[in-house]
């Protein structure tokens, strides 16, 4: 079982940068896909990267391609969204979770883009 923690959240100019770490615990951390899904206001939550258990390969939903990377470091148990060109469309709360997810959602992180 993994247990996962987000942050780097924060208020953002359009066309900035945030990068977000997810820590995770437990031993089987590299055992799992690990996702990036995001949920903005009045909205369902909506998958935005996925990375593989090796990192070998990732995925993302269109509207990230080009301006997000996912990363993970399983040595560390960490995983990385790195936001680039961000956009006002962007803000919503940001999760970490296995991939497919489970229903535990930890707390997220916040992402404002000002526009």
């Amino acid at each position: 079982q993994v247990q996962l923690i987000e942050s780097g959240g924060g208020l953002v100019q359009a066309g900035g940068s945030l990068r977000l770490p997810c820590a995770a615990s437990g031993r089987t951390f590299s055992s799992y896909a690990m996702g990036w899904f995001r949920q903005a206001p009045g909205k369902e939550r909506e998958f935005v990267a996925a990375i593989s258990k090796s990192g070998a390969s990732t995925y993302y939903v269109d509207s990230v391609k080009g301006r997000f990377s996912i990363s993970r470091d399983n040595a560390k148990k960490m995983v990385y969204l790195q936001m680039n060109s961000l956009k006002p469309e962007d803000t919503a709360v940001y999760y970490c979770n296995i991939n497919p997810p489970t229903p535990d959602w930890g707390q997220g992180t916040q992402v404002t883009v000002s526009s």
